[in-house]
């Protein structure tokens, strides 16, 4: 019997992830890189990728490919997605990571711009990436797709419902997509809860402690390095007769 663990081998393999940079996104760059794969990282700022893709070359010998691409703009994510293959001439897996979700004081406040923003970024850049990518997997060898959604997709508050609503419509696509393109393509959701990034450093982390305690299973917030297991997964042939599956990684909190 082969080692299970050469199931996660992703030696050979070209990986593409939307804000790749910071938080879960790098996290996720790393590992693959790791797994063996070679990868395109992209976010708004040109610098913050190539800081990682340094990383990822002195840490594990992979190439790495940086670039600046706005999710929310088509003809960036057509860029990104020409760049990858002109790198590479492949990509086998892609992540869907890059999000946002701007601050509001009252429901009634938010304005046309805001909501168009945060439907650009966490929905339509994903779309258009997905059909893109996701087409040219599946004329060729295959491969997989991820997307990031959120536990405000199934458990929205009040401050967060235009983002909740766009991750509600990513669970969604992610079983559209897998129809789309299957059997080669496999297109599966990540669902995380609240995670330690740099965006908790605008919360009151001292009341997100206690309320964690109260209210979640495993009573804490969840590390960066705590996506990398679901990520592996979806990546990998591991994950070979999964798709159209939405995986919560959120301690309990959904």
């Amino acid at each position: 019997m082969a080692d299970p663990r050469s199931r996660f081998d992703l030696s050979g393999k070209v990986a593409l992830v939307t804000g790749g940079s910071r938080g879960l996104g790098r996290a996720m760059v790393l590992a693959f890189a790791d797994a063996g794969a070679d990868v395109v990282i992209a976010s708004r700022k040109l610098a913050s990728c190539e800081a990682t893709a340094d990383e990822v070359r002195r840490a594990t010998g992979r190439r790495a490919l940086p670039v600046a691409c706005h999710v929310g703009h088509w003809g960036q994510v057509e860029k990104l997605a020409e760049a990858a293959y002109a790198e590479f001439g492949r990509v086998d897996v892609l992540v869907n990571n890059a999000g946002m979700s701007p601050v509001y004081d009252r429901i009634e406040n938010v304005t046309e711009e805001l909501w168009d923003k945060v439907v650009d970024v966490n929905l339509k850049g994903p779309f258009r990436l997905t059909a893109m990518v996701g087409a040219r997997m599946a004329a060729g060898a295959g491969g997989s797709i991820i997307m990031v959604s959120s536990t405000a997709a199934v458990r929205p508050s009040a401050g967060v419902i235009p983002y909740a609503a766009a991750k509600a419509a990513v669970n969604a696509m992610t079983e559209g997509f897998a129809r789309a393109f299957g059997p080669t393509v496999r297109v599966n959701c990540i669902m995380p809860g609240p995670f330690l990034t740099d965006i908790s450093k605008a919360w009151d982390l001292e009341a997100f402690r206690a309320r964690a305690k109260a209210t979640m299973p495993l009573g804490r917030g969840g590390e960066p390095d705590e996506i990398v297991g679901a990520a592996l997964y979806f990546a990998s042939s591991a994950s070979s007769f999964t798709t159209g599956a939405v995986l919560g990684v959120h301690g309990g909190a959904a």
